[in-house]
């Protein structure tokens, strides 16, 4: 994200680390327990936690740690399991009460979200399936 000079980021904005370690902390405790995501993900939760709240420090304007340590996001190659709209629903959903419980002001909320939307968006690679319910 580019900002103007003497424009704060909302890295800045939010706390920096702490916020967004928090923010996917806060996550993760619902995915923990869902039925959709637990599934798509490895018994230790761990190192998706770190490498999440990593990537969102980074991309919201924070230091570039991700890409030291892991290279070029590549968001669809580091998902490569099934992605359909339940998960993206049941990933939005965490993440929304994780975002709406954070203490972020409603504008750096909703830009977070808008975020969030767009990014689960583009990482569905599964068609719709009409016998499967929705969540």
């Amino acid at each position: 994200m580019e900002h103007g000079e003497g424009e704060q980021t909302l890295y800045e904005r939010v706390g920096g680390d702490d916020y967004f370690h928090a923010l996917v902390d806060r996550f993760y405790e619902g995915v923990e327990s869902d039925p959709v995501l637990r599934p798509l993900y490895p018994d230790d939760l761990g190192p998706a936690t770190f490498n999440l709240a990593e990537f969102l420090v980074q991309y919201w304007g924070g230091p570039p740690r991700y890409t030291s340590r892991r290279g070029h996001p590549r968001l669809r190659m580091r998902h490569p399991f099934p992605i359909g709209r339940r998960e993206r629903e049941a990933w939005l959903r965490h993440m929304t009460h994780a975002v709406r419980e954070s203490g972020a002001s409603p504008g750096d909320a909703e830009e977070l979200l808008a975020y969030f939307g767009t990014a689960t968006a583009m990482l569905v690679n599964q068609l719709e399936d009409p016998s499967q319910p929705a969540p």
